[in-house]
């Protein structure tokens, strides 16, 4: 009986420690060896180990799963554009703004400075004065190539045409007045006597023998009176004042302007556009200077339709986005190339306990197998 008991609990801790051992040698050789192990030609059987062996099948089923089954176009959809993100995006960009730009004390010029643009005041007063100067010169290039009548518009040419007879006819009346005057009266009897005196003697007896000049001089007056009524005299002013004109139109301008110094022109033009611009005192002030109602305005209208517009955008593109980042072929990657001994001290740690209770179980297994085979072979001697 004593034989009897010994067998058994021989076999039950033979049957234990085989149990346990080989279920502590099956978890360990789901990751080891981590490589092949051969015998010169010949490799060692279940080498390497089961994860090692099927690494690359795991790491493509990985990524099979987590594309078609947990990270799908609906999943980023669901957590990205849920209208609690769109909310918390919107108010963070309106605080930002508000803080950054509205309720700062930074000008437009510092901002271009932060921006890498601190010598844009310049750059605009240079680009003023070249678009000055090249226009300044396109407008020498057309006065010294066209005439006065291809620059005239057609109504200004109609209306001069039409301002020659009265032109002529205002300065005939004005000479009737002034030679109705006592001041023209004078100047007749002063260019009566300078003519008289020029002729020396001769003058002297034409003057005596007129006697007084002041009948002379009346009677000149009626004449030129006489003269400025007559038709013909305006007929001819407006005759001459057409002539003229007609030449005048043939020529180009710059033929009236050639003693005219053009270039303090340019620099004075250049200097009073600058000064009006004033580009450097406009761009020293805040940006709410300028927009007062701006903060209103971005937080209320801007941002909200830039968020929405942002993210219909974003949601239009998501499928396009995925596919171009291969999500499959990521998590493929990434799991082929993680460090086996890695994964295996994370499967460890996570379910340590668990798989100290399946070697336990093993072992409980055997020893109850080998006392089983211990009362059968009792049975059977």
């Amino acid at each position: 009986m004593e034989n009897a008991v010994i067998t058994i609990i021989f076999m039950a801790i033979v049957g234990a420690a085989i149990g346990g051992f080989t279920n502590f040698l099956a978890i360990k050789m789901l990751f080891r060896p981590y490589k092949a192990i051969y015998l010169k030609n010949w490799r060692l059987p279940f080498t390497p180990g089961l994860i090692p062996k099927r690494r690359g099948e795991l790491a493509k089923q990985l990524g099979v799963t987590v594309t078609n089954y947990l990270l799908t176009p609906e999943v980023f959809r669901k957590k990205l554009f849920s209208e609690e993100i769109r909310s918390s995006v919107l108010t963070f960009a309106q605080q930002k703004i508000e803080k950054m730009i509205f309720t700062n004390d930074k000008t437009i010029l510092d901002w271009l400075k932060l921006a890498g643009f601190e010598h844009l005041p310049q750059t605009i007063e240079n680009n003023v004065d070249t678009i000055i100067d090249d226009q300044f010169l396109n407008m020498k290039n057309t006065l010294s190539t066209k005439t006065i009548e291809q620059l005239l518009p057609s109504n200004m040419e109609q209306y001069i045409n039409k301002k020659i007879p009265e032109a002529a006819s205002y300065i005939l009346e004005k000479g009737k007045e002034y030679f109705t005057s006592s001041k023209g009266e004078m100047t007749i009897k002063n260019m009566m006597d300078d003519f008289l005196e020029s002729k020396g003697s001769f003058g002297g007896m034409i003057q005596m023998f007129l006697g007084d000049s002041s009948s002379i001089v009346n009677k000149i007056q009626r004449e030129i009176i006489n003269l400025l009524n007559a038709p013909g005299t305006k007929n001819l002013l407006v005759s001459i004042f057409s002539q003229e004109w007609d030449k005048i139109k043939q020529q180009p301008v710059m033929n009236y302007l050639t003693d005219v110094d053009f270039e303090p022109i340019l620099k004075n033009i250049q200097s009073y556009a600058k000064k009006e611009l004033a580009i450097h005192d406009r761009l020293n002030k805040p940006i709410n200077h300028y927009w007062q109602d701006g903060n209103e305005y971005v937080k209320t209208n801007l941002l909200p339709n830039l968020v929405d517009k942002g993210f219909a955008q974003a949601e239009n593109k998501l499928e396009d986005v995925l596919n171009r980042l291969n999500l499959q072929e990521v998590v493929r990657e990434q799991v082929d190339s993680f460090p086996l001994e890695k994964l295996e001290e994370l499967v460890i740690n996570i379910a340590n306990k668990e798989l100290k209770m399946i070697t336990i179980l093993g072992a409980v297994l055997g020893g109850l197998i080998g006392i089983i085979q211990g009362l059968i072979v009792l049975v059977l001697n």
